[in-house]
């Protein structure tokens, strides 16, 4: 039985000049994914693996709060000196 509790079978479709298979709501849903949601698809071995696809600097913002929220993180990390010299 798959992680979630869902297991299928699909056939590998064409779609216009692609492939591609054809997902069930259910599985979408069990994966909080949703029609025309950008994806990431990654090669595990010989799985494949799709993901939300996250944004550049998604998150960011609450990992710089929470590094700041304790000082003992950035302890001689160099501030305000120039990289480039």
């Amino acid at each position: 039985m798959g992680i979630g509790g869902i297991v299928m079978e699909t056939k590998i479709v064409v779609i216009g000049n692609s492939q591609g298979i054809r997902l069930p709501k259910r599985l979408l849903e069990e994966c909080h994914l949703r029609v025309n949601q950008a994806v990431r698809v990654d090669v595990d071995v010989d799985r494949l693996v799709i993901s939300p696809a996250r944004k550049p600097r998604e998150g960011w913002a609450a990992m710089l709060a929470d590094a700041a929220s304790e000082p003992d993180l950035l302890e001689g990390i160099p501030v305000g000196e120039a990289w480039d010299d």
